[in-house]
């Protein structure tokens, strides 16, 4: 894996010196360190570094820079929660993908999983392998490919969960069915009532950019109704 600026990489806190974060980035193919300077450790004035980070901790940081001398900048304040979880989960999914093929080859693993990272990341590998395992074959055999996407095959998906919370009022006589209205026609996703005109909408999908998606476009048809019913729409952001 070759970082790039504006991605988002799983770090461990190493040290800190001052007023600066050292970091250990995971997935790359060497030991790479970065530093996060304490106007991107979090938004707004900083009373105590440490209580935000403290050595050994697992945080998501996003790439900022990357010096001529291969220093890399990073940012912790900058990721959002929405890039912190699949990250997590990304790292999640290479761990899972490393035991499945350590209990199908056992001590040729090691050899392997170093082959594999020569095409790129463990994660990118094995999503690709589901589809084509021509590569996963080459490398472990077309007995031990097979096994493991039996193995793959066989876990179960869990659902990614994408919800809003929005808010929805109007001053019209006729103001709920108004909302009623603006409601009308969605299938695909849960609305639930909280309080003072403010509702969540949540999709579910096997597939988290799937699951956003649907989200945005119930969204935008829920701005355009309420809009031509002269309803205030606004969403709640994180």
């Amino acid at each position: 894996m070759e970082l790039e600026v504006g991605d988002a990489v799983l770090c461990t806190v190493d040290r800190i010196v001052g007023t600066v974060v050292f970091v250990k980035i995971h997935g790359l193919e060497k030991e790479t360190e970065g530093s996060i300077v304490m106007s991107e450790v979090a938004p707004g004035r900083i009373r105590n570094i440490r209580d935000y980070v403290v050595p050994h901790k697992k945080i998501v940081c996003k790439v900022l820079r990357i010096g001529s001398n291969g220093h890399i900048d990073l940012s912790l304040r900058r990721v959002t929660q929405k890039e912190s979880k699949e990250v997590k989960k990304k790292t999640e999914n290479e761990q899972s993908y490393e035991k499945i093929l350590k209990s199908v080859i056992k001590e040729k693993a090691e050899q392997a999983l170093e082959k594999i990272r020569g095409h790129g990341n463990i994660y990118d590998f094995f999503e690709e392998a589901k589809e084509n395992s021509k590569e996963l074959e080459n490398i472990i055999g077309k007995e031990g490919a097979k096994k493991i996407l039996e193995i793959l095959n066989a876990q179960k998906k869990k659902k990614s969960i994408i919800k809003k919370e929005i808010n929805l009022s109007s001053t019209n006589p006729d103001g709920i069915n108004d909302i009623k209205h603006v409601f009308s026609g969605i299938k695909i996703a849960k609305i639930k009532y909280i309080s003072g005109g403010t509702y969540t909408l949540e999709t579910e999908s096997d597939d988290v950019k799937v699951a956003d998606s649907e989200l945005r476009k119930i969204m935008e048809e829920i701005e355009k109704k309420a809009k031509s019913r002269k309803i205030f729409f606004s969403i709640k952001e994180k």
